[in-house]
Order: structure tokens, then sequence, then C-alpha cells
């Protein structure tokens, strides 16, 4: 703390710690700490909350798990294969976004010359100055049944009908890969930047193949990197909103939109809460998953 006051200063270093704990305390732990409260507290008018029947209850993850008392199912399979499979999803996603972005991570850091790479970074960065939703409503005219891309198959004589692209999901993997990208490609370059390339040189020299070098050095070197862009990636993935509503199929339902039906449209606050809490918690399992996989401390995953 004396170091962080010697370096930065008095003013700018007291500026620091109350913009940051105001950030923790009033933007992350109270409203968590609220959304936990009402998720276990039952839906009630404004005018009978704080009464006799405003009591604490665990109903609302009873239904998650066995849906409406007039049901006849066992158990709410709508609900909760809404919920695994939107894991699943984005598990899936976080695979594929770190497979896609380890290779330009490692040209970018150890191959390019320096003003090839400060191009690729500032390429990467420019599409992303457009909105979220407009980019997946972009996506979706590239892979609508008319689309540039059946057109252009078409016209090739590659296919002789059309691809459904948005049934088959493909138009949501994609635009979740790319809408998260970033948040991979810079904690994989910030961490494989550090390593010594002296250490790539001389494993050549003692004859190691490219890919048993990576997996015995740049991977374990980098492991930081990719379990802080693992988690970034899964966490926005699992509680996107936006992208899967354009870009899913009418078949295909993302945990995120029963959120907002049970906040919004059917105005149960308290059920809304239980759900998210429900899918913080899967996201926080996902963490600390990552950081026993990986080895790493939670210092080095938000460093």
């Amino acid at each position: 703390m004396k170091y962080f006051f010697n370096r930065n200063g008095p003013f700018l270093s007291g500026y620091f710690l109350i913009a940051i704990g105001f950030w923790i305390i009033f933007l992350i732990i109270i409203p968590q700490l609220y959304m936990l409260d009402l998720s276990f507290r039952p839906n009630l008018p404004p005018l009978l909350r704080g009464g006799s029947d405003d009591v604490y209850t665990l109903m609302h993850y009873k239904h998650f798990l066995y849906g409406a008392e007039s049901s006849k199912d066992a158990y709410n399979y709508v609900d909760i294969g809404v919920f695994f499979d939107t894991i699943i999803t984005a598990v899936l996603v976080t695979v594929i976004n770190l497979c896609f972005c380890y290779p330009i991570a490692f040209y970018i850091a150890k191959v390019a010359s320096p003003n090839t790479a400060r191009l690729l970074i500032v390429s990467l960065i420019i599409p992303f100055w457009i909105n979220e939703l407009l980019r997946s409503f972009a996506l979706r005219i590239l892979f609508a049944g008319e689309g540039v891309i059946n057109k252009l198959l078409l016209s090739t004589g590659l296919i002789d009908k059309g691809i459904n692209f948005i049934a088959m999901d493909i138009a949501l993997y994609t635009g979740l890969t790319y809408a998260y990208i970033l948040l991979m490609i810079f904690p994989l370059y910030n961490a494989i930047e550090t390593l010594d390339t002296n250490q790539l040189e001389a494993a050549e020299d003692l004859g190691s193949s490219t890919w048993r070098t990576h997996w015995r050095i740049v991977i374990p070197h980098a492991k930081a990197g990719i379990a802080s862009g693992s988690t970034m990636v899964f966490m926005l993935t699992a509680g996107a909103l936006a992208t899967p509503v354009v870009l899913s199929s009418p078949n295909t339902y993302w945990f995120t939109q029963l959120i907002y039906q049970w906040f919004n449209m059917n105005d149960n606050w308290s059920r809304g809460a239980a759900y998210s809490i429900l899918l913080l918690t899967a996201s926080v399992v996902f963490v600390l998953l990552m950081m026993r996989i990986f080895k790493v401390k939670i210092g080095e995953v938000v460093r």
C-alpha cells in the first residue's frame, strides 16, 4: 500500500481507491446481495411487501427444478434443459474461441513484425466500434436463407438448395464466437508476449516439433491468459441476450431469455432473480474449475 501511494501520489491513489471501492460496493456487491435476497422472497404486490406474507422461501428454486404445481411432469424439463443447453453451448463457444484465437495471439506476439502486429491489432479492434446488436443483424443477413453466403454457394454451383444456417445454429455459434473474440485474444497475447523468445529458439535447436514446443513451453506459460480469456468468454456467452435473440432458431432458447421474461414480461422479479443466481453460480463454478485445471490463482486470472 505504501508503494502504491508513493508511486501514484496521495491524490491519484485516493481517487483510485475511492473509484474502485465505489464500483465494487455499489455496482457489484450490493446489487448481487439484493438479487440473492430477492430470489428467496415471494412475488408479492408492492403493498404486501414487508408484511407477514413476505417471508423467505425456496419456491422459485423449486419451480426451476419441478415446475408449476399444476405440472404433471416429475421435473421442469423445459427450464432445466434450457439451462444446461446454454451452459454446454457457452462451453463449446469458449473452446472454439480458444482454438481460433490461440494461433492469432501467438502470431501477433512472437511471429509478426511490430508494424504488422499493430496493423493486426487495429484490424481486430475496428469492427467492434459497431454495436453488438448491429453486428448480430449483419451476421443474420450473411447466414439467412437468401443471404450472402447462400447466394454465393448457389451461384458457384457448390449447392443446389440453400442451407438453413439459422435452424442449424451455425449462425448462433459464429455470432457468439465473434462477439467475444477480443476477450480471448488479448489475454492470450499478453501472456504469450511475456514469453522469452530464447526458449522457443532453444526448443527448435534441440529438435522439438512445433506441436511439442507449444504443448511443453507456450501453453504452460500462457495458462493464466487461457484461464482469463476462457472465463470471460464463458460468462459473457452464457449471459448473452442480444446475439441469441437475433441469431438463434425458433427451436433454440437461451437461459437469459427466460430471465428476461420473468423480469419484464411476467413481472416476477423474484423468480427472475432466482434464475439469475443460478446462472451466476454456474459462472462462478466455471471460473473455479478453470483455476483448478490450469492451477492459477485468482490474481493471475484477473491480472
